[in-house]
């Protein structure tokens, strides 16, 4: 694997979650050809840590295709990444299995967090907003973790799980996380015996999701697998908008953003930012919906049989709004359960 500073190239030391050159994030990426075996495309982790995850199901409909991620142990597509940030936290840790793991996210990034990292053996700490909503700080708590309310934005809230004593297990600056979506792409790749769709859309919020899933299709397109990446249709709400903004080169002021019915697509100054805007630029495009569009195609959805948290029925929102040539896949990445 080879793991690098996204801003000046330098290789990253260790488990060092910021470059010392620059302050730069650090991204992985794999430097080996692709191999059927799952396990295989995760050289550095010997163990992985399993709460019985499945590949998840793919819904085929007259003009559209949905993979449902909340068919994930604990109900969003994050297990991907705290399945393989959490083994290597494990691995090197593993004399100190009773040791603290701090991160900050009040919604499914912290119940994945809370449930492998307990599974692990860790004691868990997950730093939230004061105004979080119940239904998932419930689910954080009931696998044992401590619940630490931050009054403040998403960024007085990082910085009180960063500042914390013991390892802070940030879900968006650990590379082991993002790289643990590639799954997501091989995953695909496989159900479509061989093929990928011609576009695939997701929600984006601080970008984990597109940096990870971007990397496996083209891990899978430098093995010669497939030919070219899908097209990745970005999606995210009016409201709160950066990457949207730097790829249409639109105006855009985070302090002035506002709330939105979908929760999870709240990080309004995302640091990968510049790594996402390049992908996005590269192969795909970002569009942008309406809090009503999106509580219409949650309904849509319930009616076909998917019920979807809010920020997950941002897809077909956009789907239902656009035209794009070829087979579509929408990545439905939450249950609604949550935010009923």
């Amino acid at each position: 694997m080879r793991s690098y500073c996204i801003s000046c190239g330098e290789s990253r030391k260790g488990s060092e979650l910021r470059c010392q050159r620059c302050n730069g994030i650090f991204n992985m990426e794999p430097d080996f050809k692709y191999r059927e075996d799952p396990g295989e495309n995760y050289p550095y982790i010997r163990k992985m840590i399993s709460l019985g995850e499945v590949p998840t199901p793919i819904l085929d409909f007259d003009t559209v295709s949905a993979k449902l991620e909340y068919f994930s142990p604990t109900f969003s597509y994050k297990d991907r990444g705290s399945r393989t940030l959490i083994s290597a936290l494990a691995e090197r840790f593993v004399k100190h299995k009773e040791m603290e793991i701090n991160e900050d996210s009040s919604g499914n990034a912290g119940a994945s967090i809370a449930a492998y990292g307990k599974r692990a053996g860790f004691r868990v700490n997950i730093f939230v907003p004061e105004n979080a909503i119940q239904g998932k700080i419930s689910q954080i708590e009931s696998y044992g973790a401590r619940i630490v309310p931050v009054k403040g934005g998403r960024e007085k809230v990082a910085e009180a799980a960063r500042l914390n004593s013991g390892v802070y297990a940030s879900h968006v600056l650990n590379p082991e996380f993002r790289d643990g979506i590639r799954e997501l792409a091989y995953e695909i790749f496989r159900q479509w015996n061989g093929k990928v769709p011609d576009n695939i859309f997701i929600p984006v919020s601080a970008g984990t999701l597109l940096i990870g899933m971007y990397s496996g299709f083209h891990h899978l397109m430098e093995s010669g697998e497939i030919e070219k990446i899908p097209s990745i249709i970005a999606v995210q709400t009016e409201a709160v908008s950066p990457l949207c903004s730097a790829v249409n080169n639109t105006p855009y002021d985070p302090d002035n953003s506002l709330g939105s019915v979908a929760d999870a697509l709240v990080s309004r100054t995302p640091p990968l930012l510049d790594l996402m805007s390049g992908i996005v630029k590269e192969n795909g495009k970002c569009v942008t919906v309406s809090d009503q569009s999106i509580i219409s195609a949650r309904k849509s959805l319930a009616l076909m049989g998917i019920y979807a948290e809010y920020s997950s029925a941002t897809v077909l929102a956009a789907f239902s709004h656009s035209h794009f040539d070829g087979k579509s896949l929408l990545v439905i990445t939450g249950n609604g359960l949550k935010t009923p």
